[in-house]
């Protein structure tokens, strides 16, 4: 069996990382993520859209190019790499769930061309004990929603309610939330706004526990591997009495600790996103596993390259408390890592 990549698929990978080196480098991301702004350029946005990135997993006849779940990964590994500040990931679920939805195409061409933005507001995004009150009523949504990502840029928001998703056009009544991450951007939503029925939940659910923790995987796998690059770079030209500080043993073990973590999320990852484009049995399994580990693991490799970089790595300056928070955000958002082992135990269980 051919593990390695298809010509296609590195070409999609270099391409895109040399986007964003030039137009999304690590210090252009914190410039935007640190305003005031919507938390993305929309210059780049614009010409992520002309070049097809938007569209990178909708059907050809919305303009997309119908790839799948490795391209995904492939892309949203590198958006990791440079804190790359946006919705891509919200924007690529929304496209996905209203195509499994139907009947919205003219939307969809509008997704995909970057005209129009859509992201997902989810009822269980409540305060711990709150009652969720996302309801529609006489052709309106109504309610409050939380948490919901670049909900103030947003022009249509699915709406997931016990009766079902809906589509709501905006303008919507916004109030930005803090967050830990800088380029995170959570909105409180006030909803009474004219909204059509989309689907059931189950395409939403479908959506978010297939591409949804692949994307949170990838990006995991993106931070994971990044921080363990810069303690590599680090160690080669940090010096103590002289002598660069990578020939210690102790520094040694602690990045062949961060390796193993990196190299074992990028097989999960990439086995996950082959088996949910072959449609395997175990496409279940093996998304949470990967979801669980990579994430986990950006957070621990984060933690240790702060340690490594010593003093300096608790510095402003240095950009390593940003993958930190990323990986933290992520933990918090696309599902916890407690309730997604308990769930990836479950389905193992069930496959034995």
């Amino acid at each position: 069996m051919n593990f390695d990549l298809s010509d296609d698929q590195r070409l999609l990978r270099d391409s895109f990382a040399e986007l964003l080196a030039n137009e999304s480098s690590v210090d252009k991301a914190r410039e935007v993520a640190e305003s005031d702004g919507e938390g993305f350029s929309r210059e780049l946005w614009a010409q992520m859209a002309g070049l097809g990135y938007l569209g990178l997993v909708a059907p050809e006849l919305a303009g997309g190019h119908g790839l799948g779940g490795v391209e995904l990964a492939l892309v949203c590994e590198e958006m990791a790499k440079r804190c790359f500040p946006g919705p891509y990931l919200e924007q690529v679920l929304a496209i996905k769930v209203i195509e499994v939805a139907g009947g919205q195409d003219e939307l969809l061409g509008r997704l995909v061309s970057g005209e129009a933005l859509a992201v997902i507001a989810d009822r269980d995004g409540v305060w711990p004990g709150q009652t969720p009150d996302l309801r529609f009523e006489d052709g309106r949504v109504k309610g409050r929603a939380y948490f919901v990502p670049y909900a103030g840029s947003a022009t249509h928001l699915i709406v997931r309610t016990a009766a079902g998703a809906f589509l709501a056009e905006g303008p919507f009544e916004t109030r930005r939330m803090q967050a830990l991450d800088e380029a995170a951007r959570f909105y409180e939503v006030g909803l009474d706004n004219e909204a059509v029925p989309l689907c059931e939940d189950g395409p939403v659910v479908e959506v978010t526990s297939t591409f949804g923790l692949l994307g949170a995987a990838a990006f995991g796998l993106g931070i994971a591997g990044e921080t363990l690059s810069r303690c590599l770079d680090y160690a080669r030209e940090r010096e103590t009495f002289g002598r660069p500080i990578g020939i210690y043993q102790s520094l040694q073990h602690r990045m062949a600790d961060m390796l193993l973590r990196t190299e074992s999320s990028r097989s999960a990852v990439y086995r996950a996103a082959w088996c949910l484009d072959n449609e395997h049995e175990e496409t279940g399994l093996a998304l949470l596993a990967a979801r669980a580990y990579a994430v986990e693991a950006a957070r621990l490799n984060s933690q240790e390259a702060i340690q490594i970089h010593g003093g300096n790595g608790f510095t402003w300056e240095y950009d390593l408390h940003r993958y930190l928070k990323r990986a933290m955000t992520l933990d918090q958002f696309y599902g916890r890592s407690g309730e997604i082992l308990e769930m990836a135990h479950e389905a193992a269980a069930g496959a034995l």
